[in-house]
């Protein structure tokens, strides 16, 4: 890429651009048939909706809403739900395309769904943001289900968001239907080990990685952005077995210690927020420095678009392991590649979220609730034959990691669809 390039390209991408970028790019190593691509490139279905919301103060408010089904070719649409800001159809789009390779990377029965609430969750008191997910419930009543589209948690909602959501449907329906939603709190159906998934899914695939390239574990330092549900528990697994967490942050700010922290001390953003940037550390950056520290893995574990062209060139890492979902954009990967830096991708890498998901589906399905051992050593066998199939593909193509792990997606996908055909 020339300098003219480089500085010609925008900051940031939509996600749906870098899902069919990245779509694009697998499908160039694979023969696969291109009306199944063709039929990958778009989503199945868009649902928009509007949604009244009494304030507390009397007044009546308006919110839109959306769902995104991408693909359903291996089983029904799974997918978080967001409150936030920046929630649009593009991303919901893209994410839920990111979901359906997600899913199939780790071979589960689902297809990829995404949706949410443009809205600031912080400026709705607990009863509005309770009223809103029940409204919103109602709204995709038509397409959702246990057996057709199952919501979970993402930025903005939690279990309790989730409780709200499967109570709502279980009233319409007449009947109490815990399997309409995962990431519920356990006493009414969610699975133990849920909330912590993604994070510990990071973190047993950035252990596999060290290991890939031959390194110490023990002699491994690691920066986290974003301390919270996912980065907090990436770092804390990591920390219990040896890795140096040199560097964490919040949305305030980063905390620096080449000695390392004691990620136990250091309480996540979720529970107390701003703790990160303000704890008693020997040096504080700005979350733009923490991704450019000289360290040997990075793991951005906040907000998407974090790593563009801007800032690649400057990041001296040496292993990237995406947290969050879409945190480095097309340029900013090629820029990884050129400089031999090895990216482990979000689909892979947090899908301890999903799988842990299916798990709890599993559970409401059968009625029957596994222990936290169980979960712990099932996302375990699960990841790491997730993550032997991409080394297998990474071994026997010249490609990158992300590409190895989408075309162990895309094959499975293709595979399913070739099964089925297209009716009528």
């Amino acid at each position: 890429m020339t300098t003219a390039e480089s500085t010609a390209e925008p900051e940031s991408e939509s996600a749906v651009e870098t899902a069919r970028r990245q779509l694009e790019r697998a499908a160039a190593h694979l023969k696969v048939d291109e009306g199944v691509v063709e039929r990958l490139r778009h989503p199945t279905s868009v649902y928009r909706v509007s949604i009244p919301l009494e304030r507390d103060d009397g007044t009546t408010e308006m919110f839109t809403g959306y769902r995104a089904h991408h693909d359903s070719v291996r089983g029904p649409y799974k997918g978080g739900l967001r409150y936030h800001p920046g929630v649009s159809e593009d991303e919901c789009v893209g994410l839920s395309m990111w979901m359906t390779w997600k899913c199939a990377v780790m071979d589960l029965p689902f297809g990829g769904a995404k949706g949410g609430v443009v809205v600031n969750p912080k400026e709705l008191s607990n009863d509005e943001k309770e009223r809103l997910t029940r409204r919103f419930a109602e709204e995709l009543r038509p397409v959702i289900g246990p057996m057709k589209d199952i919501p979970a948690p993402d930025m903005g909602t939690d279990p309790q968001t989730m409780a709200w959501f499967m109570d709502s449907y279980s009233m319409q329906a007449g009947e109490t239907t815990p399997g309409v939603v995962t990431g519920k709190p356990p006493v009414i159906g969610g699975s133990k080990g849920r909330e912590k998934a993604p994070g510990r899914s990071v973190g047993i695939v950035t252990r596999e990685a060290i290991d890939y390239y031959d390194w110490e574990l023990e002699e491994t330092t690691v920066a986290v952005q974003g301390f919270g549900s996912v980065g907090a528990n990436a770092a804390r697994y990591l920390d219990e077995r040896g890795a140096t967490i040199v560097a964490v942050s919040d949305v305030d700010g980063a905390i620096y210690d080449p000695d390392g922290f004691d990620t136990n001390d250091v309480e996540d953003h979720d529970e107390a927020p701003g703790m990160v940037s303000t704890y008693d550390a020997p040096e504080t950056l700005s979350n733009a420095e923490l991704l450019e520290l000289d360290v040997d893995v990075l793991i951005p574990a906040a907000v998407g678009n974090v790593l563009t062209v801007e800032n690649a060139r400057n990041v001296q890492a040496e292993m990237i392991v995406e947290g969050a979902n879409g945190p480095t954009t097309s340029a900013a990967d090629q820029v990884f590649e050129d400089q031999g830096v090895h990216v482990i991708p979000d689909i892979l890498a947090n899908a301890g979220g999903v799988t842990v998901s299916y798990f709890e589906w599993l559970q409401d399905i059968n009625r029957r609730a596994w222990s936290l051992e169980r979960v712990h050593k099932e996302l375990e066998s699960e990841m790491l034959q997730a993550w032997n199939a991409v080394r297998e593909e990474y071994d026997a193509r010249d490609v990158t990691w992300r590409d190895a792990t989408y075309l162990v997606a895309l094959s499975r996908i293709a595979d399913a669809h070739d099964a089925r055909g297209l009716w009528p």
